[in-house]
């Protein structure tokens, strides 16, 4: 895998242009701010209209269960998932697509 760091504090149409001008597979995204709730819908709706529809978002940080739990969160983990369970995620979906 190659890990390629955006730096902190990014807009979601920056995250995205990176994503297309890096032609990723997987996107992952920290938020400790508490704004999944307004980023990861725009990143969404962004990769959308890039035809990125194929990759894969995994999303960090902290969320609350209550938000986990929204219907079409798409949000499966909780907080205190390892790392090596993120990686077998990650490896498990990129074989789906191959």
């Amino acid at each position: 895998m190659e890990v390629i760091y955006t730096g902190i504090r990014q807009s979601p149409q920056m995250i995205v242009q990176a994503a297309a001008q890096e032609d990723v597979d997987v996107l992952g995204l920290s938020i400790l701010s508490g704004a999944h709730l307004e980023i990861l819908p725009e990143v969404m709706t962004l990769l959308h209209g890039e035809g990125m529809d194929d990759v894969l978002v995994v999303v960090g940080g902290i969320i609350p269960a209550v938000d986990r739990q929204r219907s079409g969160s798409g949000i499966t983990r909780s907080t205190g998932t390892s790392t090596g369970e993120i990686v077998e995620f990650i490896r498990e979906s990129m074989a789906e697509k191959v």
